[in-house]
């Protein structure tokens, strides 16, 4: 059967866009998901500013703490072998002068005075390229190395590696 007069009009069927929120919010959960894997959260919510005291960085009862050891030799201001390890501990975040300066003996110095005979708490954090493991060590009386040897003016932030973990950047 024909129709008469006008043919009827379809309207065109609207394209259905996917739901683009998606993908900000599994950027905002990223985000919070690193934040708290380096402590960032606790830092801008709680930090009220470090003033000229370093942060200790002293890990809770929920911190994950790799390896302990006594250590057994120092060898610059920012490394040191620890007993039970086949391989040297370069302190993550901390950045010391090298050896053959003055300024390198003094860090040297200051790091065998703070740890010698010591044992310590480590959660290693990486491997560096010369296959050391790259630790965050702590004293036994809960003080971090690395803000130890800031706090005493022989050594700085590696902030590249540290992200500002001491508040010295």
């Amino acid at each position: 059967m024909k129709r008469h007069g006008r043919p009827r009009r379809r309207t065109p069927k609207r394209k259905r866009r996917p739901f683009r929120g998606g993908v900000l919010i599994l950027g905002l959960v990223a985000v919070v998901f690193l934040l708290a894997d380096r402590g960032g959260i606790d830092r801008l919510l709680l930090d009220g500013g470090a003033g000229d005291v370093v942060r200790s960085g002293s890990p809770d009862a929920t911190a994950e703490v790799d390896f302990t050891g006594d250590v057994t030799r120092v060898v610059d201001g920012d490394t040191f072998w620890i007993s039970g390890q086949d391989e040297r501990i370069r302190v993550w975040g901390l950045d010391a002068p090298e050896v053959g300066s003055t300024a390198g003996s003094a860090a040297t110095s200051e790091m065998t005075r703070l740890i010698k005979g010591q044992t310590l708490r480590c959660r290693q954090r990486d491997i560096d390229r010369y296959g050391r493991i790259v630790g965050q060590c702590w004293l036994p009386d809960d003080r971090d190395i690395a803000a130890a040897m800031i706090n005493s003016g022989t050594a700085t932030e590696y902030c590249r590696f540290s992200r500002n973990h001491y508040g010295t950047c």
